[in-house]
């Protein structure tokens, strides 16, 4: 799909206090998962068709490059290489999504996008400690969601919007970086870091099949929250 903006963005949308709070709530969500004795770790594999998800895609500043240093120190096994590595927990929280979602609204029409979206999945607060990182990936599926899933406003539906919203300041951690792939025949320069997103309480929205990456925290702790939106499948 060819598009006139692969991103539009908010510097410094929400507030420390609100950034704090999102903390606090998502910290306490964690506490209590673990209390249930669900895991917080989210590790994704993949097989040796993934050995590559850092593939000249990180700087020079970054500690994993052309596949090679901390991704041999992340092998699960021989041909398996982590797609992830962070800390999450859900919130399903009102007060957030009214805080958040007229921002999806007015990038979706800012940007010329103007797609058709209905509902948002349960917010994915997640925290990067060192070390910590997420590959090559999109969000979206060609695949609707099935009632498998559980929820009955998913089913049907595919990803069509992507937020992130950065809940820390910069100076508390390096590396860490929101990257995109614009792939190899883009025009402009193929990967490219997003910077917009470093100021505490900044807020980027992209379609959700934009590849994209978190590279490794190199120190200190980043918190992000995450917001998936979803429609009917593309006609």
């Amino acid at each position: 799909m060819i598009l006139n903006n692969d991103y539009y963005w908010f510097k410094s949308a929400l507030t420390d206090d609100q950034c704090d709070e999102i903390i606090l709530r998502g910290e306490r969500e964690m506490s209590l998962a673990q209390e249930r004795g669900e895991s917080l770790e989210a590790t994704t594999f993949g097989g040796k068709d993934k050995a590559s998800m850092f593939e000249s895609g990180l700087g020079e500043d970054d500690p994993v490059s052309q596949g090679t240093k901390t991704n041999q120190a992340v092998k699960k096994e021989k041909g398996d290489t982590f797609i992830r590595d962070t800390h999450v927990s859900g919130l399903g929280d009102e007060e957030i999504y009214s805080w958040i979602h007229p921002y999806l609204a007015e990038a979706n029409s800012a940007a010329g996008w103007n797609f058709e979206w209905d509902w948002s999945e349960v917010l994915q607060f997640t925290k990067y400690n060192q070390h910590q990182f997420y590959g090559w990936h999109s969000d979206a599926s060609p695949n609707p969601y099935s009632p498998e899933v559980g929820n009955p406003n998913y089913v049907g539906k595919i990803r069509k919007l992507s937020m992130t919203v950065n809940l820390s300041d910069p100076k508390d951690y390096k590396g860490g970086n929101l990257r995109f792939d614009f792939g190899p025949h883009a025009e402009k320069s193929r990967y490219h870091t997003c910077t917009e997103i470093r100021p505490r309480g900044s807020i980027i929205v992209f379609p959700s099949d934009r590849l994209h990456q978190v590279t490794p925290i190199t120190s200190g702790l980043r918190y992000s929250l995450v917001m998936w939106s979803l429609g009917q499948p593309w006609k």
